[in-house]
C-alpha cells in the first residue's frame, strides 16, 4: 500500500511540475538570422504576408536588415472577429554587424560582435591567402617564360 501511495504521489508531482514548467520544447524561429529580403521572399512563397513589427537602427538598407525574430500575427479582423492567419510579423535589426566610429552595431564585447569579427578575420585571411597564391602563380609564370617577356 505504501509503494502504491508513493507511486501515485510521484505521478501527481511530475504531472504538476510538467504543467508548471512546460514541456521544455523550444521552437526554432524559421526566419531569425535571415535578411529581411530573404525572409519576406520565403514568407511570400509560402502564400503569406510579411509585416514589419519593429525595426531598430538605420545603418543598413531595409532589405539587408537582419530578422531577430518572427511570429504569426495574433490579432482579429473584420466584423466577425476572424483570426488573421496569413500574416507573419518580423522584428528587424538594421544596425551594422559590427559597431564602428559613428555607426551603431554589435559590440566586440557581445557574442554576436565577437562572432562577426571572427568571421570577418577568417574571410580576410582567406582573401590574403588567395592574393598571395595568385601573386606566386604570376611570379612563377614570369620565370618560366623565355626572355622574361
Amino acid at each position: 500500500m505504501t509503494k502504491l501511495f508513493r507511486l501515485g504521489l510521484g505521478v501527481v508531482t511530475l504531472t504538476a511540475m510538467s504543467l508548471t514548467l512546460g514541456s521544455g520544447v523550444a521552437f526554432a524561429d524559421a526566419y531569425a538570422g535571415q535578411s529581411y529580403s530573404d525572409a519576406s521572399k520565403a514568407i511570400s512563397d509560402a502564400g503569406q504576408k510579411a509585416v514589419i513589427a519593429t525595426s531598430v537602427g538605420d545603418s543598413l538598407s531595409q532589405g539587408d536588415c537582419v530578422v531577430t525574430r518572427s511570429q504569426k500575427a495574433d490579432w482579429m479582423k473584420g466584423d466577425n472577429f476572424a483570426p488573421v492567419t496569413d500574416t507573419v510579423l518580423l522584428y528587424l535589426n538594421c544596425n551594422a554587424k559590427l559597431a564602428t566610429a559613428g555607426k551603431s552595431g554589435n559590440s566586440l564585447g557581445s557574442p554576436e560582435g565577437r562572432a562577426e569579427k571572427a568571421a570577418e578575420d577568417e574571410q580576410a585571411a582567406k582573401d590574403a591567402a588567395a592574393a598571395q597564391a595568385a601573386a606566386q602563380q604570376n611570379q612563377s609564370s614570369e620565370l618560366l617564360s623565355p626572355g622574361g617577356n
